[in-house]
């Protein structure tokens, strides 16, 4: 009896390990650190502030950005400078992708798991 009681603890706790990595913002002096990642994004890019490290598409339609690994705090792009679809016409952007792994204690203003929802919060 007792076995059986130790073995269903056991697995009620593993069986919540995968549900930690899905787990709200975790508040780190005013920075969020969210999940493991990666999370993907593509777009069109006129490359008008540089080269970007990574990023990801907030939930009010904007491209964040950091400029480099060592970068706490995601940059919200002009919505004129990067775009989730093809532009028509005649254009300088050129297609854009990757993956982005947030770093602890960094600051992803209106990430919401990589575009899934994920668990995580709106901001």
């Amino acid at each position: 009896m007792m076995m059986k009681k130790t073995l269903s603890l056991l697995l009620l706790g593993l069986g919540a390990l995968p549900l930690a990595g899905c787990a709200d913002d975790y508040a780190y002096g005013g920075r969020m650190a969210y999940g493991p990642g990666p999370y993907a994004y593509n777009g069109w890019y006129d490359g008008y502030y540089g080269t970007i490290y990574d990023g990801y598409w907030g939930n009010d339609g904007y491209f964040y950005y950091r400029r480099g690994m060592g970068d706490r705090v995601y940059i919200r792009g002009d919505r004129g400078h990067f775009m989730r679809e093809a532009p028509r016409g005649p254009h300088n952007y050129q297609p854009f992708h990757g993956s982005m792994t947030p770093g602890p204690r960094t600051s992803m203003p209106h990430f919401n798991g990589g575009g899934g929802g994920g668990g995580h919060r709106h901001r």
